[in-house]
């Protein structure tokens, strides 16, 4: 067999390795993490709940899930480790790293809405109320009124003329 044959084999089985070996990989960082665990450490589970971890065993993770509430599930059901910034800004909403409060969207649009001098001193603002081409009922000729009536399907009783 020559060499142009073989080729594709090769790369297919390299290609094969590689892929098998990144998914090894990330396997082994998943156990790691799940062996990292320790009581008091914030989790979102495999189902995305979000939980504290109570009690760690071999094989089985004591979850307390709210006042009450334990819940146990397999460290394998366990997808993420939180720190505890993250576990309580998306458990209890509580922002830490506010870096200041300028960077803040407003409630109201008050403090975007605001008016510049410059703009008011070159006319650049009336207070004149735009046209944008709607017209009241009230300003419609009665023969357009009429003539939409005309042009709408009469109802019937739900009988069919056409029998």
């Amino acid at each position: 067999m020559s060499l142009v044959t073989l080729l594709p084999f090769i790369v297919l089985i390299g290609a094969m390795f590689l892929m098998t070996r990144s998914a090894k990989k990330k396997q082994q960082q998943a156990a790691d993490m799940r062996d990292q665990m320790q009581p008091g450490s914030g989790v979102r589970t495999i189902g995305g709940m979000y939980a504290t971890v109570k009690e760690v065993n071999d094989d089985t993770v004591l979850l307390d899930a709210g006042p009450g509430v334990e819940l146990l599930f397999a460290k394998n059901a366990i997808a993420t480790v939180l720190s505890d910034d993250e576990y309580n800004r998306i458990v209890h909403g509580v922002e830490h790293d506010l870096k200041s409060d300028a960077d803040l969207v407003p409630d109201d649009a008050s403090s975007l809405t605001g008016t510049d001098e410059s703009a008011d001193t070159d006319g650049a603002s009336d207070d004149k109320p735009i046209d944008l081409g709607k017209k009241d009922a009230a300003e419609e000729p009665a023969d357009a009124a009429e003539a939409k009536a005309e042009d709408e399907p009469k109802k019937t009783g739900g009988d069919s003329e056409a029998k």
